[in-house]
């Protein structure tokens, strides 16, 4: 029996409880699962400005990754509605995000330093923690590089620039609602089921599947796009109006991926950066030890399929973990040829061409990545979006229309 006890625990300890066993989100849940996980985190942020702090660094990591554990896991955020599942992932991913950074500022030697801070305030460690547990891209922080950064062509101007934030705000949730909804008309029996089902139909043609599910799947992209651009609007909004922090603490989030010519160009700058830091500690970094510059490509991505899947198993764990490791370590593979080739020839790849190379390679590998998330149920995930959308009834009928003319080109 003790033995039992003492095999079955990694597996009890980590088991992802459903939605129906889960303790409903009230202040009583706020106060002993969320807080205590938000305050372990801030404390971590505040020891690691303070220099002589690594062994109470060290001796705190286990109990944040312990506390948020248990938030992401025994709390329903999602109030019993399986269409909100969403928001219990959210967490889990803001979660996992609190225990890799913590991993890192564990074993810094040195403390981390601000250098950029709003207009007119004075220096204060817990301001400056509250702005370190925020700021996942390090702007204005020592441990960043500005390089990583867009360029700003917003408004400089305060008023000007809160009114570009806002209507791109706006802009973007009417796109992120609008292809969604186009991707669930595509197949509502499939979409728009908490089941989940794959984007391709392999009662089609070969050529007419893939060219279907490309499609469903530069939608989906276009809306991971939108609702990211317009979440990091609303929460520039917030740093801006409500805190008065200063603009160029919130560069822009994107840097026009669709231009990009490259895979490292796609993924190192124009793509968001906000958990390169993240996937790095977890895989680039441990594997950059042993198989240098490569292992560190490899890792990154590893850490990126790992960080990724923990987002299909929070909503389906009986989807395979494969096809988010092996894809996103295939982005690693295709930017290793990149490399390979650059030595090859003493040419970068770019232009047109290396365009072509780029997108083909992302829809490839893509297009598994957001088959994993149509199996798990995440595009029948419904929110204010999809309801309040003005292009509500155009984009449902032109993704019927479209899903129809593809069909009839099958016959």
């Amino acid at each position: 029996m003790a033995w039992s006890f003492v095999e079955n625990l990694p597996t009890d300890l980590l088991r992802i409880l459903p939605v129906s066993e889960r303790l409903p989100l009230d202040a009583s849940t706020f106060l002993a699962y969320i807080l205590p996980a938000c305050l372990s985190y801030y404390a971590a942020a505040l020891l690691v400005i303070l220099p002589g702090t690594r062994m109470l660094r060290i001796a705190l990591w286990p109990l944040v990754a312990l506390l948020a554990f248990r938030a992401s896991v025994y709390v329903d955020f999602s109030g019993g509605d399986p269409t909100q599942a969403f928001l219990n992932l959210n967490i889990a991913l803001a979660m996992f995000c609190f225990t890799i950074r913590t991993l890192e500022w564990t074993f810094l030697k040195n403390p981390l330093k601000r250098h950029l801070r709003p207009a007119c305030s004075s220096p204060s460690i817990f301001t400056d923690a509250l702005d370190l547990s925020t700021n996942v891209r390090g702007v204005g922080w020592n441990w960043s590089k500005s390089d990583l950064f867009p360029p700003d062509t917003r408004p400089r101007s305060r008023l000007w620039f809160t009114a570009y934030v806002l209507f791109s705000a706006w802009y973007n949730s009417v796109l992120c609602g609008a292809f969604h909804l186009a991707t669930q008309a595509f197949s509502p029996e499939t979409f728009t089921v908490l089941s989940g089902g794959t984007i391709f139909d392999t009662t089609l043609p070969p050529l007419i599947q893939y060219l279907r599910s490309t499609i469903i799947a530069v939608f989906v992209a276009a809306g991971i796009y939108t609702v990211m651009q317009m979440l990091y609007d609303i929460a520039t909004l917030i740093g801006v109006v409500v805190f008065w922090q200063d603009p160029a603490q919130w560069p822009p989030a994107f840097n026009q991926p669709w231009k990009a010519d490259s895979l490292r160009d796609f993924w190192g700058r124009r793509w968001h950066q906000m958990f390169r830091r993240t996937f790095g500690v977890l895989g680039g970094w441990p594997l950059r030890i042993t198989f240098g510059r490569v292992g560190y490509v490899l890792g990154s991505f590893l850490g990126s399929g790992m960080f990724h899947n923990i987002v299909v198993a929070m909503l389906n764990q009986n989807v395979e973990w494969w096809c988010m490791l092996l894809s996103f370590e295939m982005m690693a593979v295709g930017i290793i040829l990149e490399d390979v080739f650059t030595q090859m020839t003493g040419r970068k790849v770019g232009g047109w061409i290396g365009r072509v190379w780029t997108m083909t390679w992302l829809l490839l590998w893509g297009s598994i990545i957001i088959d994993g998330f149509a199996r798990a149920g995440m595009i029948a995930s419904s929110t204010v979006l999809d309801t309040a959308c003005p292009l509500k009834e155009i984009a449902e009928h032109y993704g019927t229309v479209l899903d129809s003319w593809l069909r009839e080109c099958a016959r």
